[in-house]
């Protein structure tokens, strides 16, 4: 096969996906088709609240169920580590078949505790959600001029110390017609869809229609204890039941028992399949964020570049003007003048815990990959809010994978700072194989003892415990030692400048180097913390975060401006003979994480004032400190790594004896 052929194959390849990426919507499932008449099935998801933060299962509240029993859908590892439980549910539909009054079950008497509990999870304004064909319910309120969107809708309502219960739901499916392409034909109901090929075939004059929307009106109804007293589920409800949602008539009482009924229409929309969950993507006021941004980026841009142009133009010159001596006056000038020339014998001089420095590196590469991978993927689609869970499952699968990556540059710098000694190597990469997953690990199974403790669907079953245990240990560690064992293999970079036994004292300083340390954490800051605020509120005020190109380029301009901000600390350090720049140039950039956990002790404060309970607020404090901790390794190997190298090449470039 000539070079021609192989290049028609590539044309060919490529003009075969491009086409399957125009026929199909790339990051959510495939279009299912639905004849009219067929049924759709409506799933439930975890009961949520932003004042909580803790799921719970949606059958925990005196709910109808289905007749064959509530079946667990198939979930993923994702969708486990985030709480979500989805289930089966009692709500039938039909395409395209508009059905009112449908009675649906009632409840035994509620017991006291049941009460209890009723009114404790309408307090803390519970939401309820659904689901259908993979789209959550959404629910629309006015709000003067404004159109408020919600996905899910409450539990109940409190009103003059009564409490009422939404018992009747009345759902709107938007369905838009089935389009048939030249690729291939997409069938079935429910997850699962039958792909068949249907060039040469015959297409199908029987309509079929796509679900594009799923909205929901909660109402509150008193219902006839007569009317549904031999009534059964699916059956016709024998009186017009008016869904008022601004007024409620279901209150509960202890010892009460509740009716559910609801109603179903279909609308025609122009909605197509690949924009339907632009309604769940909108938000108001969008382009004063966009701009802010944007205006965010540019100054934290032109400051950066000017720091380091300063930076370039002032060691250019040092060397310049140092180079252009002889050998005599440059004696002379070592002796008359101070700066970074006169640390020439220490700069390189091993630092404090250099094993800790080597494992804190290694993981924070292994981190940074992850966090680059991760959002790349997501920002070409597929990670998106339709495919639920895989944005979690892929951070995982990355993570681990990149283990083989933290070996290799743990052991490496490990053995350049020993100056090539291979001794050891295995324990290097052992402890960076166990250093930040150990105390993810220890912080998150305290979370997850307070999410037992609380009977919420957020905490991890000991199944999922088991395998993750056996991704670190069987895979992770595994991959580590590999990366270790190339990293002792490579060959070790050799400093340009030999060591004196003896180290130079470091003069006394105007004032603590710490202290300018931690404060050059403000300028990484300023470059994310507006994005920080939709990341925040995705995570803690349950709204979907989909800018993911964006948020690549975001951090794309965090690592520059990172690795800025250490090179120029380690070079004020140098200047003033202080030599022990290692964990300096780290925490330089790294000190961005402690300015991201006070913001996030603010955005509690400020932000989620309504978030209830020392439960909740651990919670998010101990996440929070999850967070900040791999924020800190990745930012500060960024740094260090920069500083090792403009440390190299500064002194590479002086001709000393």
């Amino acid at each position: 096969m000539d070079l021609f052929d192989k290049f028609k194959i590539w044309v060919l390849l490529v003009c075969l996906i491009s086409q399957l990426g125009h026929g199909f919507y790339l990051p959510g499932s495939y279009p299912h088709k639905h004849g009219i008449g067929d049924a759709l099935s409506v799933k439930v998801n975890s009961l949520t609240s932003i004042e909580t933060e803790i799921p719970y299962s949606y059958y925990s509240m005196p709910f109808c169920k289905p007749q064959e029993g509530v079946k667990d859908s198939a979930e993923n590892l994702g969708e486990l580590l985030m709480g979500d439980r989805i289930e089966n549910s009692p709500y039938r539909f039909k395409m395209h078949t508009n059905e009112t009054d449908i009675f649906l079950c009632k409840t035994s008497p509620l017991s006291a505790d049941e009460f209890k509990t009723l009114k404790k999870r309408i307090d803390e304004m519970y939401q309820v959600n659904l689901i259908l064909d993979n789209l959550p319910a959404i629910r629309y309120t006015q709000k003067e001029t404004y159109l408020l969107r919600w996905t899910g809708y409450p539990l109940g309502a409190k009103v003059q110390d009564a409490y009422y219960v939404f018992n009747h739901l009345k759902f709107t499916v938007l369905v838009h017609k089935y389009e048939e392409t030249n690729v291939a034909r997409v069938m079935g109901t429910g997850d699962a869809a039958e792909m068949i090929p249907t060039v040469g075939s015959p297409v199908s004059d029987i309509p079929g229609y796509m679900v594009v929307g799923f909205e929901v009106i909660p109402c509150s109804v008193r219902h006839n204890a007569e009317s549904v007293k031999n009534l059964k589920m699916y059956g016709k409800y024998p009186n017009e039941i008016t869904c008022d949602p601004g007024a409620v008539g279901m209150a509960v009482e202890d010892g009460d028992s509740v009716a559910f009924t609801y109603e179903v229409s279909f609308v025609e929309s122009d909605i197509k399949w690949p924009s339907r969950w632009d309604a769940y993507l909108k938000m108001e006021g969008a382009k004063v964020h966009w701009f802010s941004i944007l205006n965010s980026l540019m100054v934290i841009t032109f400051l950066a570049g000017i720091v380091f142009v300063i930076l370039l133009r002032t060691v250019r010159r040092d060397l310049t003007r140092y180079e252009e001596l002889d050998k005599e006056a440059q004696a002379q000038m070592n002796e008359e003048l101070s700066g970074w020339k006169l640390v020439v014998a220490d700069v390189f001089r091993a630092p404090t815990n250099a094993s800790l420095l080597c494992v804190m590196v290694g993981d924070g590469v292994q981190i940074l990959g992850m966090a680059v991978v991760t959002i790349l993927f997501a920002a070409l689609g597929f990670m998106s809010p339709a495919s639920r869970g895989t944005l979690v499952t892929g951070m995982l699968f990355s993570y681990t994978i990149l283990g083989i990556a933290a070996g290799y540059v743990a052991v490496r710098l490990w053995r350049t700072i020993g100056c090539g000694e291979k001794t050891g190597w295995a324990s290097v990469s052992w402890k960076a194989a166990c250093f930040f997953p150990g105390i993810a690990f220890l912080i998150l199974t305290t979370l997850n003892f307070l999410l037992w403790g609380s009977h919420s669907t957020g905490a991890i079953p000991f199944s999922l415990f088991v395998i993750l245990i056996l991704l670190w240990f069987c895979i992770s560690v595994p991959l580590t030692m590999v990366g270790g064992y190339f990293g002792a293999k490579a060959p070790h970079i050799e400093y340009p400048v030999r060591t004196n036994q003896i180290p130079r004292e470091i003069p006394a300083q105007k004032y603590p180097s710490w202290l300018l340390v931690l404060g050059a954490g403000t300028l990484p800051f300023g470059t994310l913390f507006i994005e920080l605020f939709f990341i925040m509120s995705s995570i803690w005020m349950g709204r979907v975060y989909y800018v993911f190109g964006f948020l690549f380029i975001v951090l794309i301009l965090l690592v520059v401006v990172c690795a800025e901000v250490s090179l120029v600390l380690t070079y004020m350090h140098l200047c003033v003979e202080d030599w022990k720049w290692w964990w300096k140039s780290f925490f330089a950039s790294g000190s961005v994480a402690i300015y991201i956990f006070l913001y996030s002790v603010n955005y509690l404060v400020f932000d989620l004032k309504s978030l209830s309970g020392p439960v909740s607020a651990t919670l998010y404090l101990g996440y929070s400190l999850f967070m900040v901790l791999a924020i800190m390794l990745a930012t500060g190997t960024v740094g260090f790594l920069s500083s090792f190298w403009f440390v190299h090449y500064l002194f590479s470039s002086v001709k000393l004896d």
